[in-house]
């Protein structure tokens, strides 16, 4: 087919997905990957190198602004409630979907970890792309949620990195310009967005994807995958785009605009109907485990630390959701011979449906009713020397 159709196709698709997502009211996200399986099984519409890229890089950039919505004073004021809510979040369905795949349906034991993995994850493309539509992430229970979810994904990053990773001198170059780049990026992008910033040529959003390239090629020439330093990256640069909303926004509106189609069309593309069908039992018991397994981890949580039934419900569906380090730990078992082909597609298709089913559930009738929290975003900022408070002449400081 020709680029160019095969380019109209994807974009169409895209398009078709938004005005969908208009229409319905469901979180455009999950319509582009449904728009994805229509397209794979129906229209024959096949991944491009350059089609891969793209959604590789939306990934990229979609897990890097995630990172950096994650506010840091959240994570500091609702330490206990994100850690705990997070690493709950993770094991209990990791230890279940492990246990269920090597002892009850037969899996070996590396196939069976790559499952545990799979499915204990938390993603944060939809969550994030959740929270920006409904304005979520300008509330305390939103950046509790994107939190959680960084701890969540943690341990998946940690748990594949153990269990799997090749230890060898590129893993520890890897590691240490990762962490040298958190190091140092924190200090150096204030200056440089003063020196350089809002310029028609964006000077400001080069710099950014340069880095996340950088560390992307670094990560696959390690083993492991170019979305895992964006996360800590994006983290390491929070309080600066806390000061730098427009400069978000304009990452923010490239990625949804172009990029992160590609990835949610790509993600439905892996979704064959045909072999769904002649695994569907397998697939809807993993599913059940994984829900389950969030729930009997999460939903007790979101009770002792006194989360409203509602937000505790919501909060506990959006953390039962897969996608993003999902799909990317299945690739990583199947790349390496640690699943097959069958294997891959249950794990993925079940990873799809994840986060597809607990999120328009939790959007249909568990969506918070809240007020984005402006003045604490202004207090925030106040308290960083980002933008002073606005304080009446004669008004004390208080």
């Amino acid at each position: 087919m020709d680029t160019w159709l095969v380019a109209a196709t994807w974009v169409g698709l895209a398009l078709a997905a938004s005005l969908v997502s208009v229409h319905l009211g469901i979180s455009v996200a999950m319509v582009e990957i449904m728009m994805g399986v229509l397209g794979g099984n129906f229209l024959g519409l096949e991944i491009t190198p350059w089609a891969n890229f793209l959604a590789a890089l939306g990934a990229v950039v979609l897990t890097f602004l995630a990172g950096a919505e994650v506010d840091p004073e959240v994570l500091k004021t609702k330490f206990k409630e994100s850690v705990s809510i997070g690493f709950a979040s993770f094991f209990f369905p990791f230890l279940a979907a492990w246990a269920y795949a090597y002892y009850v349906a037969g899996w070996t034991m590396q196939a069976a970890q790559i499952a545990g993995i799979a499915l204990s994850t938390t993603s944060v493309a939809i969550v994030y792309a959740v929270m920006v539509e409904t304005r979520l992430n300008e509330t305390e229970l939103g950046r509790i949620i994107l939190a959680a979810c960084f701890i969540t994904d943690l341990g998946t990053v940690v748990a594949l990195g153990i269990l799997f990773a090749n230890y060898d001198s590129w893993l520890l170059i890897f590691l240490v310009a990762t962490v040298l780049a958190m190091g140092i990026l924190w200090k150096i992008t204030p200056s440089f967005q003063k020196t350089y910033g809002n310029r028609v040529s964006q000077i400001e959003v080069k710099y950014v994807l340069f880095v996340l390239l950088l560390l992307g090629w670094l990560a696959v020439k390690a083993g492991s995958e170019a979305v895992l330093p964006a996360y800590l990256i994006g983290l390491a640069l929070a309080n600066f785009f806390m000061a730098e909303k427009e400069l978000l926004y304009r990452i923010r509106a490239a990625a949804f605009a172009f990029l992160t189609p590609f990835y949610f069309l790509k993600a439905g593309l892996y979704v064959s109907l045909p072999a769904v069908g002649t695994g569907l039992g397998l697939i809807t018991i993993l599913l059940l485990v994984k829900v389950a397994a969030k729930f009997a981890g999460v939903w007790p949580l979101t009770r002792f630390f006194r989360y409203s039934p509602r937000n505790g419900m919501y909060t506990t569906l959006l953390m039962s959701t897969g996608l993003t380090f999902g799909t990317i730990s299945s690739l990583y078992g199947l790349s390496r011979s640690l699943i097959d082909q069958h294997q891959y597609t249950v794990l993925v298709t079940v990873v799809i449906a994840s986060g597809v089913i607990p999120t328009i559930v939790a959007q249909a009738f568990f969506r918070p009713q809240i007020k984005p929290a402006v003045q604490k975003e202004k207090a925030f900022r106040a308290r960083t020397h980002h933008l002073k408070p606005e304080i009446p002449p004669g008004k004390p400081n208080s």
